[in-house]
């Protein structure tokens, strides 16, 4: 186990059976040592910076009918709504005048938001805010409307392969096609947008073996962000008496992919503080180093319930951001409040933005 554990530190890699043998026997003092070597990793390449991203759940309609997800189609009782342009720009401007620079608008797959809505959308924010970046997290669309977005001023793209076992992610995503999930990613990464893909953890079925699967694929499509949360049950859904995923399993998940993917940004999500009151801060300490405040209007942020008792739901957008920084200081980082681009894209070889080596692990 120590062996493997410096393999994984010192060359960024393990097989599936050594991740497979790695989880079934990690003992408490090992799994502080990956927690601290993962922390370790991210300070060469990021310091002691946690970024923020200022998050705008837009719209809560979705065609897909994922069984674990408050949002499918199929949840009749789900209260649907959409903001307007206006509205999103407003979310924003509040933002902005926080201080943040960077931008993440999230939905369901809806429709509605045609390419010419997307394009219209982002051009007006560029407009706006033109040192700030702007993510996508809207779900599966053509080459052609990635394309499009990435022309009109999009940085970034989130969509989150769930899980890279075929057999799992066909069986909890009706209708749906892993094939195409996994095209998606490759072709915003040919585009040239900042990628983000991840996991839940804690699914119902999975196993090591699927982790181990989930931990390679990331190795092998070097995503800029990679977001990995607890899987948990909505009552609207079929999985709503799964168990559930938990807070210790998704933190050994962090690290590993911390030590598999050095350069990766990595949220720590609401999710971990929803289990756990101090989640997001044992997510900074397990790798992590981003955190993403919720910016959509108070009056609608319950109704995006992926899953339920989401914290942050009542909290003003000021207070909401003058909570994390306290946190973030208190856990002892700096919150960076720039762009917050992976150090690939700061226009500055092997930098980020705040100066810091990004490659002096590799090349050391």
């Amino acid at each position: 186990m120590e062996v493997l554990l410096d393999k994984l530190y010192e060359q960024n890699e393990l097989d599936k059976e050594e991740i497979v043998y790695f989880l079934q026997h990690l003992t408490a003092e090992l799994k502080d040592r990956l927690f601290h070597l993962a922390v370790q990793t991210r300070k060469l390449h990021y310091g002691g910076s946690v970024f923020l991203r200022g998050l705008i759940e837009f719209s809560s309609f979705c065609k897909q009918d994922c069984l674990y997800c408050g949002l499918r189609r199929s949840n009749t009782s789900a209260e649907r709504y959409r903001l307007t342009e206006e509205e999103i720009l407003e979310c924003a401007e509040e933002g902005y005048g926080l201080g943040y620079r960077s931008f993440v608008l999230q939905s369901g797959e809806d429709a509605y938001f045609t390419e010419a809505r997307m394009i219209r959308l982002v051009r007006s924010m560029k407009v706006r805010f033109p040192d700030a970046a702007i993510t996508l997290s809207i779900g599966e669309r053509s080459e052609a409307f990635y394309r499009a977005l990435f022309d009109a001023g999009t940085d970034r793209y989130l969509l989150r392969h769930e899980t890279a076992s075929r057999s799992l992610y066909q069986s909890l995503h009706p209708g749906m096609s892993y094939e195409n999930r996994v095209n998606c990613l490759h072709i915003l990464k040919d585009i040239g947008y900042q990628v983000g893909a991840g996991f839940m953890v804690g699914l119902p079925g999975q196993t090591c073996e699927h982790l181990a699967e989930d931990l390679l694929f990331l190795k092998e499509l070097h995503p800029e962000m990679i977001g990995i949360g607890p899987f948990i049950p909505h009552s609207a859904t079929p999985l709503k008496d799964a168990p559930g995923g938990k807070v210790e399993d998704t933190l050994v998940m962090i690290a590993m992919a911390r030590l598999l993917v050095p350069d990766a940004l990595m949220p720590a999500t609401t999710a971990m503080g929803t289990l756990d009151p101090t989640g997001r801060e044992k997510a900074l300490a397990a790798g992590c180093n981003v955190m993403m405040p919720i910016l959509s209007p108070l009056s609608v942020r319950r109704k995006y319930a992926l899953y339920e008792n989401k914290i942050c739901m009542g909290d003003e957008t000021a207070i909401c951001r003058s909570c994390i920084e306290m946190r973030i200081v208190a856990a002892g980082y700096k919150l960076e409040l720039s762009r917050g681009d992976h150090c690939r894209f700061t226009g500055i070889p092997g930098e980020t933005q705040s100066g810091e080596d990004c490659f002096k692990h590799v090349s050391e």
